[in-house]
């Protein structure tokens, strides 16, 4: 028999949700909704994890997430806040509790060497993403080491001293030779024995039964929603996002198939997509931070509906079509520049959920760039974003697809201005007058993120650089500025 509690004419229903806290198994009644940072808390008694922004911008409830996949446990970073603790259910949750032992492992000793800590609530945050990141296993790149932290904020030490530390804890993993990443933290310190039986713990945990007839809400990583609606969630019955398809990622002939369950981390570490994409890393790195991008499902993004949404603008250009399909099986696929119909407006009927994307790969005359424009390089939402994909030959455009956010309502694929370019070839005469097309085809308002003047601003700079990127040889950017300035005297 489930429990429930009638409130007025609403029914809340209360089902086990079973997971390993640290080294303790966990099997609460507590609501689905309820952020996760607050059973760790509040319900647990584990306040190492602090509280900070409630938006999983500062990384102070940062914690490690265990997923048993094919006999193993592959862990990662994410931002408790923003999770609800129906997500727990089958995972391994590690706070900075679970990683203490009688002395301090290698990384909590390496911040205090260099004193990377002042008033200290941000460094149990610190010390959790960086024992992720030597669970990885890849740890030979210093860069990435540095980008693992990328999601926490220190409002104290200005940060060297804590780059130090990463740099020393480096140092000393570099090395590992490719064994076990459990294993080997064991062995050096890091973790406690316990770790190792976590595995098998979690293969005896079943899969979540679907027992509330209640309508579930639906949630890909949370990132969005927990944001927007926590408090309006907190009692009812939450269910994952999951793969409506066998593979995250696939090719089909020339096609790339996405599942909208997909992360953006695993489209950053798609060996497939890397090799589409040269300069996915450098794209993806102004997108969130680590810990968020662990979550944030590419269906959650869309679906969202941001007038900057940065994945939508990223497929816009890339003329992706979306695949849809409700609970009783009916799919159908319409043009991704097609499903923004208005403001946080969709084409999207009652009952359907984002089955996927897929676009045609790239091809050896294909160029792709994204730009993205914030008041921080990092970790922050786009003024304005935007993405090309120009297919040149014998010097001239074939075609080209282009999209921009933060100018209008809805990601926006700028249909007069890619037209434009059809048989156009690459110059700075060209570009302007493609400007001038653009700026018909926009209409950004002034709010927090900037002025409407400003904003047009940015996307006319946005558009130069995109050429300038891709065809340096063609687009010198002191022509550019020349041409600029001769076009403003007249």
């Amino acid at each position: 028999m489930i429990p429930s509690i009638k409130i007025g004419l609403i029914y809340y229903f209360y089902i086990v949700i079973e997971f390993i806290l640290n080294e303790k198994l966990i099997r609460t009644d507590k609501p689905g909704g309820m952020p996760l940072v607050d059973f760790i808390r509040y319900e647990s008694g584990l306040t190492g994890t602090k509280i900070g922004c409630r938006e999983g911008d500062c990384g102070a409830c940062t914690v490690i997430e265990g997923s048993y996949i094919a006999g193993k446990v592959h862990y990662k970073t994410i931002v408790s806040c923003l999770t609800p603790l129906a997500l727990a259910h089958g995972k391994h949750i590690v706070t900075i509790e679970g990683l203490n032992g009688a002395t301090l492992n290698p990384v909590q000793q390496a911040i205090v060497d260099h004193s990377g800590t002042q008033c200290g609530f941000c460094t149990p945050g610190f010390v959790v993403s960086l024992m992720a990141h030597c669970l990885s296993g890849d740890t030979a790149n210093l860069e990435k080491m540095l980008a693992s932290v990328d999601g926490n904020i220190c409002r104290c030490t200005g940060y060297k001293s804590i780059e130090k530390a990463v740099k020393q804890v480096w140092e000393l993993t570099r090395s590992r030779n490719g064994d076990d990443p459990v294993e080997w933290m064991i062995s050096q310190g890091y973790l406690q024995e316990w770790f190792r039986t976590i595995p098998i713990r979690l293969a005896g945990i079943s899969n979540q039964p679907d027992i509330s007839p209640a309508s579930p809400v639906i949630i890909g990583g949370g990132t969005d929603l927990m944001v927007q609606k926590a408090d309006d969630i907190v009692f009812k019955k939450i269910e994952k996002a999951h793969s409506l398809s066998s593979k995250r990622i696939e090719i089909q002939d020339n096609t790339c198939i996405i599942s909208g369950s997909c992360t953006v981390s695993e489209m950053l570490e798609s060996e497939l997509l890397k090799q589409c994409f040269p300069r996915l890393e450098k794209h993806f790195s102004l997108i969130s931070s680590t810990p968020i991008r662990n979550m944030a499902t590419v269906a959650g993004n869309i679906v969202n509906a941001s007038p900057i949404a940065d994945l939508a603008i990223f497929f816009l250009a890339l003329d992706a079509e979306i695949s849809l399909e409700n609970g009783e099986g009916t799919k159908r696929c319409l043009p991704l520049k097609d499903f923004f119909k208005g403001y946080k407006q969709l084409d999207l009927q009652p009952g359907e959920l984002v089955y996927g994307l897929r676009f045609n790969l790239p091809g050896n005359h294909d160029h792709f760039n994204f730009e993205k424009m914030s008041k921080r390089e990092h970790l922050d939402i786009a003024s304005v974003n935007t993405a090309i994909m120009a297919r040149v030959n014998d010097g001239k455009i074939e075609h080209l697809h282009l999209s921009a956010g933060g100018v209008a309502p809805i990601p926006l694929y700028l249909a007069e201005t890619s037209r434009f370019f059809t048989g156009k070839e690459i110059n700075g005469d060209i570009l302007l007058k493609a400007n001038e097309v653009l700026q018909e085809e926009i209409s950004p308002i002034s709010d927090i993120r900037g002025s409407a003047e400003y904003k047009r601003l940015l996307l006319r700079q946005l558009l130069f650089a995109h050429f300038t990127e891709l065809f340096p040889e063609k687009t010198d950017p002191i022509q550019l500025i020349q041409i600029l300035q001769a076009d403003e005297k007249h």
